[in-house]
């Protein structure tokens, strides 16, 4: 599995594979950084929380219940929130968290990583996306966004909503410096709005209900 951190920025959330190996995390301790992850105690999840609620901060823990058997074995630290699915667990996290960060991981923290990337693209947030590089982890994947950006299936600004460095110090100074630089398709503020009104733009398509033709466009690159 993986998880989301959030450190007292005020917030960070925090995506990694829970049996990749770190250091305790003092640093985020010491700049009084509070954590939001995937709620587990074992593996990496175990260890970045506890050194974050034993060095005094905060520590919320969001898991979805059926994943509560598997990732959590013996003694939990802070807030444990349960929540319903994992797209309902993502969520949460991201609502709390001021950046994101992702450390060595697999499928999961890949596909955590690219959708926080992808909102911010969107305009949902403007939060900071931090990868910490150990060891060159990621550049392959690094090379594949580099190689989008040169077939223009990714804007070279929105290449910038990515923040790298290849030790949590370094990656913790460039999130702290972070302003966004891409130009976001739809506004924050649009994303915000609809979320309390009915969106008249949103709705279906009259031919497309009525099973009439319906003309689509769509960008080289777009998913339909």
């Amino acid at each position: 599995m993986h998880e989301f951190v959030e450190l007292s920025l005020n917030s960070f959330l925090f995506f990694a594979n829970p049996q990749f190996q770190l250091s305790p995390p003092h640093g985020k301790v010491s700049r009084n950084i509070d954590l939001v992850y995937g709620g587990g105690s074992v593996g990496l999840m175990g260890l970045v929380s506890r050194a974050v609620y034993n060095g005094g901060r905060h520590v919320i823990g969001v898991i979805p219940k059926t994943l509560m058997p598997r990732e959590i074995t013996g003694e939990t630290v802070g807030e444990v929130k349960a929540v319903a699915d994992m797209h309902q667990r993502k969520a949460e996290m991201a609502r709390q968290s001021d950046a994101f960060i992702a450390l060595p991981g697999g499928y999961g923290t890949l596909e955590e990583l690219l959708e926080v990337i992808a909102w911010a693209q969107l305009g949902i947030h403007d939060k900071p996306v931090g990868l910490l590089n150990v060891d060159g982890y990621y550049n392959s994947l690094l090379s594949f966004i580099d190689k989008a950006v040169e077939e223009e299936f990714i804007s070279p600004t929105a290449r910038h909503i990515i923040v790298l460095a290849p030790t949590p110090k370094e990656l913790l100074d460039k999130l702290e410096e972070y302003s966004p630089q891409h130009e976001k398709v739809v506004p924050k503020t649009k994303w915000e709005m609809e979320q309390l009104s009915y969106c008249k733009s949103c709705e279906i398509p009259p031919g497309l209900k009525e099973g009439k033709p319906v003309v689509i466009q769509a960008q080289r690159g777009a998913m339909l």
